[in-house]
């Protein structure tokens, strides 16, 4: 029998009592005050007559110390308010931590500004200092992208400005759809389901259940159109007007940045995944004529082959993740079982729960918690070794200064897929059945189909989406035009029904944190299959060279990453069509195998 682990995290062993903690309070009155005095600290090194260097390693190192709380708190927050979407008290504190993070923001401003008030004599000398070097990369990032922002002041007010306005829409949605409620018949009865426990309907084997709650939830989300594209016009209006105040003409720029990677390895990328999409159009025509179908519709894409119902007890599936980490890496193993055994995982199947699934740090614990909802399908397994990829990332870093831990959310999807593709490839080899086989297969291909062309929707949607915003408001018939085209487009034509709401019900459009909160996940999962092609060919000796990648993510560029650590060049069309060509492998397997039926 598997050892049995708790389904609900523990968030005691941070600040007892939840939302209505003593000692989470008293951590945001210091974490605030605290933030006030380092605004102080720097307006006096602004006052001085002359760099002060000794002064200026004690704020980087004052700094480094809120960031990490400033994550621990807002880890907190959210994993509060994403077990309980009603938890009213809980978004009192994400609004109160706003204030915080405005207020650091701010400070981050003037301190920009001395570091360009610096010669570039005096800073390169200043970055060699034994001190700065471990986080020369962060500290040459900030200088360079401060030269092409808005002076400190007026960077300082947009982020005043944004905690009521750019980040009072983005929650605008959640509280939308935190009070919507499904109505789904199953079994002769009707239950009133969270967003969450109908979109897990979505991957049922009952075709008409999954039609049903399609178009229960496509009236649902008619019936908010109207705020919800208030919410993403606003957002966008809000983007567009910084960006043009900061001189910045394309709506990628800020997305790049971010995400450390060129425009001409974001176009290289795409460009392979387009010229493989026929691959994938073949896989849609297998599957649908296994289910009896003339063309797949949108709610049938993650649909299961097999008429049976799949249902793997939680304790199960862990004792497997567990199993198959073992085998690559047994310091990954352990890491995992001390994830189960302590309680960072939230799976629990219940009412009131925020739809998806998330790992967040506690940047001064040196813990991650893990959310999902369970319910036994082969795609809640590969996600809870995702979300388990996340935490090993962030654990393999945490003897590193807290400003070379900051990595990219492209780098970020690629531990936690090459977990997802260690122990889906282990279930598709240990499948008891060939038809057990062939779903695990299938379930794989579909993740693919996610990245390659339902990201890609969601990218060619968001783009276009920008340049009529450009233009004025967008309506919700026209956000409903555009996404439809970038479905279409996307899918090849290769569905017969597709999706208008999912500019509406996708929770990732309305994301103030990161735009363009689609790409990466591409990235990543690419990224992650070439180093799961080199794990296959290297064995047991590439986790060591995985794990110096993995620490490297947080202090150099995507391309110099590829370089230095798989000697590849991403703005070439090479390593994308190596990696994309494993999933070629995974579909001819699955044709062959599904050759008879």
């Amino acid at each position: 029998m598997p050892e049995k682990y708790s389904m609900n995290w523990d968030l005691d062993v941070f600040f007892p009592g939840g939302s209505d903690s003593p000692e989470f309070k008293r951590f945001l009155e210091e974490l605030e005050g605290d933030v006030e005095g380092f605004n102080r600290r720097i307006r006096q090194l602004e006052e001085a007559s002359a760099t002060d260097v000794r002064s200026l390693q004690e704020i980087l190192a004052t700094l480094q110390d809120l960031i990490a709380r400033l994550d621990e708190s807002g880890s907190f927050i959210e994993c509060l308010a994403s077990q309980n979407m009603k938890d009213e008290q809980a978004k009192i504190h994400r609004a109160r931590l706003s204030q915080t993070g405005a207020a650091f923001h701010s400070a981050m401003t003037r301190l920009d500004r001395l570091f360009l008030e610096m010669s570039d004599q005096e800073w390169a000398s200043f970055l060699k200092n034994p001190e700065m070097e471990p986080i020369a990369f962060s500290l040459e990032e900030r200088r360079r992208r401060a030269v092409e922002k808005l002076p400190p002041e007026m960077e300082s007010l947009a982020g005043d400005l944004s905690v009521d306005g750019y980040d009072a829409w983005g929650e605008l949605y959640n509280t939308i759809v935190s009070r919507m409620t499904i109505p789904v018949e199953e079994d002769g009865k009707t239950r009133e389901l969270s967003v969450g426990q109908a979109s897990n309907k979505m991957t049922s084997s009952n075709r008409e259940l999954r039609r049903q709650v399609f178009h229960r939830m496509e009236d649902a989300w008619k019936e908010q159109e109207d705020l919800l594209a208030a919410s993403l016009n606003h957002l966008g209006g809000f983007r567009l007007n910084l960006y043009r105040q900061r001189g910045w003409d394309s709506v990628l720029k800020e997305p790049l940045d971010l995400n450390r990677m060129s425009e001409a390895t974001l176009n290289t990328m795409w460009e392979v995944i387009s010229q493989n999409k026929q691959e994938l159009l073949r896989f849609f025509e297998r599957k649908a004529s296994l289910l009896g179908l003339h063309k797949l519709s949108w709610y049938d894409v993650y649909a299961p082959i097999s008429r049976e119902e799949s249902h793997v007890p939680y304790d199960e599936a862990a004792a497997f993740i567990l199993e198959q980490f073992q085998h690559f890496n047994p310091e990954m193993a352990t890491f995992a079982k001390k994830a189960f055994d302590d309680r960072w995982i939230e799976a629990e199947d219940r009412p009131g729960k925020r739809p998806g699934g998330f790992c967040t740090n506690f940047g001064v614990s040196n813990q991650s918690r893990i959310f999902m909802t369970y319910s036994g399908t082969a795609g809640n397994i590969s996600t809870l070794a995702h979300e388990l990829g996340h935490a090993y990332h962030q654990h393999v870093m945490t003897d590193l200064p807290v400003m070379a831990q900051q990595y990219a959310m492209n780098v970020a999807e690629t531990a936690s897929t090459f977990a997802e593709s260690i122990v889906s490839d282990a279930s598709i080899r240990h499948a008891p059945t060939e038809e057990r086989r062939i779903a695990l297969l299938e379930d794989k291909i579909q993740r693919a189909v996610a990245f390659f062309m339902d990201i890609h929707a969601r990218f060619l949607f968001e783009t276009r989406f920008y340049e009529e915003r450009k233009k004025g408001l967008v309506s919700p018939d026209r956000l409903k035009e555009l996404i439809l085209e970038a479905e279409k487009e996307a899918f090849c034509d290769g569905l017969e029904e597709y999706h208008p709401y999912f500019w509406a019900s996708k929770l990732h459009f309305y994301i103030t944190g990161m735009p363009f909160y689609n790409f990466p996940y591409t990235f990543g999962f690419l990224f992650s299959t070439g180093l799961y092609g080199r794990a296959l060919k290297e064995g047991s000796a590439f986790a060591g060279k995985y794990v110096d990648l993995l620490r490297d993510t947080g202090r150099m560029t995507v391309e110099d990453l590829a370089q230095k650590h798989l000697d590849v060049d991403l703005t070439r069309p090479d390593f994308w069509q190596e990696a994309v060509n494993l999933v070629k492998a995974d579909i001819d397997q699955f044709l062959e195998l599904t050759e008879k039926a």
